[in-house]
Parts: C-alpha cells; structure tokens; sequence
C-alpha cells in the first residue's frame, strides 16, 4: 500500500462508526432479526399445540408475506423480507412435498451449511466473502484486495468467524434432524436463531474496527474525473491562447506589406 493508498488517522477513526452502520444496513439490523425468527417461531409454536402441519406451514407462510407487504407499505427495503418469504416457501414446499414436518427446516439448514462453506472456501481462495458482501457497502468495492492488506486481513478473519460459528450451529441442528422430533428440532433452531449470528456480527465489527479504514473508489473516480475535465479545459486554453498568438504573429507582417 502506497503513501496515497494509506487511510488518515481520522478517516480511521471515523470507519469505526461507519462499520457500525455498514453492519447494521447488510445484515437488516433488529427488524431483520425479527424477520428471520417469526415465521419459524410461528411454526412451531402452532404445531406444538395441534401437531397440524398444514395449518403451521400456512401461518408461517402468511406472516412472511405480511412482512413484505408492512415494508413494501412503508416504502423500505424488502430484501431482507423477500429471503425470508423464500425461506419459508421452500421449506413448505418440502414439508408438503414429503409429509413430514421437520423437512420445513431442512432447506434453512441446507442453506447455512453452504453458507459456511462459502465463507471458508473465499477465503481460502483470498477473496473473503465477508468483503465482497461490505465491500460496497463502505465504498471501496475490491480496492482491499490488493490496496489494503490490513482490511483485506480482517475481511479474512471476519468470514472465518462465521464460516466456523455456523458450521457449529450445523454440528448441532443436523443431528437433532435425524433423531429428534419436529418440536425439538423447531424449538432448538428458534434459539439458535439470534445469538450466533449476534457473535458472528459483534467479532466482524470487533475486526474491522481495528483495521485500516476503507479507500474510498468513489471519491477517488470523482476526483479523477475533475482532474481530468480540469485537465482537458487547461489544455483547451492553451491551445486557444497559442492559436490566437500565431494570428496575431502572421496579422502583423501581411498588414506591413500592404503598406509597402
């Protein structure tokens, strides 16, 4: 990292609120939270009570749809909605499909588990996915690949924490799956729902609050930009005042003729 590539101190400091923010934006903060748990939540307490399938897969359903049509309503971002209403449709699907009731968390399950894997094999590969998901978020897009190797390290660390932590969540749901009932494994999933993801959201800020602050390639296109329109009109003037000297350089000899 070169001496115009290195961050100020007070940018430094500043990226530590902005990390904050940044995290809070992606990850869809405390409303994203309650999304992500309600319709599992819903499931399973209704099929505690009457052990009815459809009705619980229904009301899981229904209540994600309500959340995309409360945020769509208040004109918010919906893509923490629409994942959950994806979420819990192809665990009805599977449910339906197979008869069985615990098949509604399965494809959730799936889906962790590949997003462990995506997180450890990009950073293995030295592109962390943790970066590529924040990455545009604070403005700087892939500059800390080859730029930043400090953040670039700390995207490292962050997508390790959370390949590992729900590998571990993983380690516990899969075997409930095979040998617990649907109660079980519904009830142990809920609760495992916030605090992982609430320890794997703490250590990123805790990474990246130490490391470099981010380069900021927006402000930097921009100010290429000027440079190079200031560029351009400078040149264009130069030309003008050069064209307008030789004019009047040629204008003086051809007006001594005509005299003579």
């Amino acid at each position: 990292m070169t001496s115009l590539d290195k961050p100020t101190e007070d940018a430094q400091q500043d990226s530590r609120a902005v990390t904050e923010a940044a995290l809070f934006e992606a990850f869809g903060g405390v409303r994203g939270m309650v999304e992500t748990v309600l319709p599992g939540l819903l499931f399973v307490s209704i099929f505690t009570v009457n052990k009815d399938l459809h009705l619980s897969a229904i009301a899981a359903l229904a209540v994600s749809l309500l959340l995309v049509v409360v945020r769509l309503a208040m004109r918010d971002t919906v893509k923490h909605a629409f994942s959950g209403v994806f979420g819990v449709a192809f665990g009805v699907v599977f449910a339906m499909m197979t008869g069985n009731a615990k098949d509604f968390y399965l494809p959730g399950m799936l889906y962790t588990l590949g997003l462990a894997l995506a997180y450890i094999v990009t950073t293995l590969a030295g592109v962390p996915l943790i970066g590529l998901i924040l990455g545009p978020v604070f403005k700087e897009n892939l500059s800390w690949r080859t730029r930043n190797p400090g953040r670039k390290k700390a995207y490292a660390k962050a997508s390790w924490a959370w390949g590992l932590i729900l590998l571990a969540k993983c380690a516990i749901l899969f075997p409930l799956y095979w040998w617990a009932d649907t109660t079980q494994l519904g009830w142990v999933l809920v609760a495992l729902k916030i605090p992982p993801f609430l320890l794997a959201v703490w250590l990123t800020w805790v990474f990246l609050a130490k490391a470099p602050a981010p380069i900021d390639v927006f402000a930097e296109m921009e100010a290429a930009e000027k440079a190079e329109k200031a560029e351009k009109a400078e040149k264009a003037e130069r030309e003008l005042g050069a064209s307008a000297a030789e004019e009047r350089g040629e204008s003086g000899p051809a007006r001594h003729r005509r005299e003579a």
